[in-house]
């Protein structure tokens, strides 16, 4: 196969149409899908110099594959970072992440306001292991700082978190982190690849659900890590090798092409989540709106300091009387099935805009005390905004409302 050599300093959105392409002897367009298990070796000589490290090769795509391989080169490209490891979904990314960086009496940071299974990891799975985990409100820089007054071994955070929007302070949080000894881990899904850069803020890893908005098309499910070579060579790779959480041939090829046309999905999607969240911060029925590009928006200049661009997702909150038991449960409920052009689904980054009631569907594993503990009371309403007309969409919403 022969790489696609391409000049240094080319734009992200040049490097997610280019970098990364192999084209093997039949001089391609696309970039070749490998859909092989196995290799095969030209004496038993090379197979045992292939296993002990003396030659560099593909030896089983549980390990690696030739499509997979394009798919992470271009994507740490765009990321700007030493090496990916492309897996099987964003949970098992996020998993990852952690796992190689923790053991036994190993002490993790993290804030409190995350996606629903990622919570879990933290707080149920880790422990189990006898990992630490201290939870902190993400915007308050003196619960991190007293949580990282001591040796930790990791950091971890969303930022803006799923579904309340909450920032953290990346490059304040990362000083704090490395001052104790901790390595820091950002999921960055909401911000995208193209909306913030944890790296160039301090962060050693960033997580990716490539589902979203990489793909963005709800065709395949995956996941990247991304950073230092001597991260994800060592531990990421060790642990991948053997536990199998890699990404399979076919959703790297599916995501290749999805990253093409990426910046401009991204840019449209977040234009329209403006245009939205505007509409629903004049609407009489809504109480709050949470999107980071909003001057009401409680950490607006942290947003303007950091992110270049607010992503596809909105939060908001809607109004409801004191004495109604279910605390405007219902109220969500009616507007969800009351739209015609907004599809009801816990997904997030799609070409199509989709809506969620977040605390009985994605965060409905955590205790209703942790929910109440992040903001994710009953009447709240998780929308992500996909490449319809905008207009389409606030009329899909003001018939909702009403």
């Amino acid at each position: 196969m022969r790489n696609n050599e391409l000049p240094d300093g080319l734009h992200p959105e040049t490097l997610g149409v280019r970098a990364g392409q192999m084209r093997t002897g039949f001089e391609e367009t696309a970039e070749p899908m490998f859909l092989n298990s196995g290799y095969v070796y030209e004496s038993a000589e090379a197979a045992e110099a292939s296993f002990n490290g003396d030659i560099q090769r593909f030896v089983y795509s549980r390990y690696g594959n030739p499509t997979v391989a394009m798919f992470q080169e271009r994507l740490r490209q765009i990321e700007g970072a030493e090496a990916c490891f492309a897996t099987s979904s964003g949970m098992s990314a996020v998993f990852v992440s952690l796992a190689a960086l923790l053991g036994n009496g190993s002490r993790l940071v993290a804030s409190r306001a995350l996606f629903g299974s990622c919570f879990v990891i933290c707080n149920e799975i880790l422990p189990r292991w006898g990992v630490e985990t201290v939870f902190v409100d993400g915007a308050d820089l003196d619960q991190w700082r007293e949580a990282l007054s001591e040796p930790t071994d990791a950091v971890f955070f969303e930022t803006p978190s799923n579904p309340m929007q909450e920032l953290v302070d990346v490059r304040a949080v990362c000083e704090l982190a490395h001052a104790a000894g901790a390595q820091v881990v950002v999921d960055n899904v909401f911000a995208t690849v193209l909306h913030q850069k944890p790296l160039e803020l301090g962060a050693d890893i960033v997580v990716y659900s490539t589902t979203k908005h990489i793909d963005g098309q709800g065709r395949v499910l995956g996941g990247a890590v991304l950073g230092t070579e001597e991260y994800i060579s060592g531990p990421v790779q060790n642990l991948m090798r053997h536990a199998g959480f890699g990404m399979n041939a076919f959703n790297a090829w599916v995501l290749l092409k999805g990253l093409e046309t990426m910046s401009l999905r991204v840019e449209r999607m977040s234009a329209n989540a403006l245009e939205v969240a505007q509409f629903l911060e004049s609407h009489d029925a809504v109480d709050w709106v949470r999107y980071s590009m909003l001057p009401s928006h409680p950490q607006y200049d942290l947003a303007q300091a950091q992110m270049s661009g607010g992503g596809s997702v909105v939060t908001f909150g809607l109004k409801y009387d004191d004495d109604e038991a279910d605390r405007g449960k219902q109220r969500c409920f009616s507007l969800l099935n009351a739209l015609r052009v907004i599809d009801i689904s816990n997904n997030l980054g799609d070409a199509k805009s989709l809506v969620t009631h977040p605390a009985t569907t994605t965060h409905a594993s955590m205790e209703p005390e942790a929910r109440a503990a992040v903001g994710i009371t009953d009447n709240v309403v998780r929308l992500s905004v996909g490449l319809e007309f905008a207009g389409d969409l606030i009329e899909d919403l003001r018939r909702g409302l009403n």
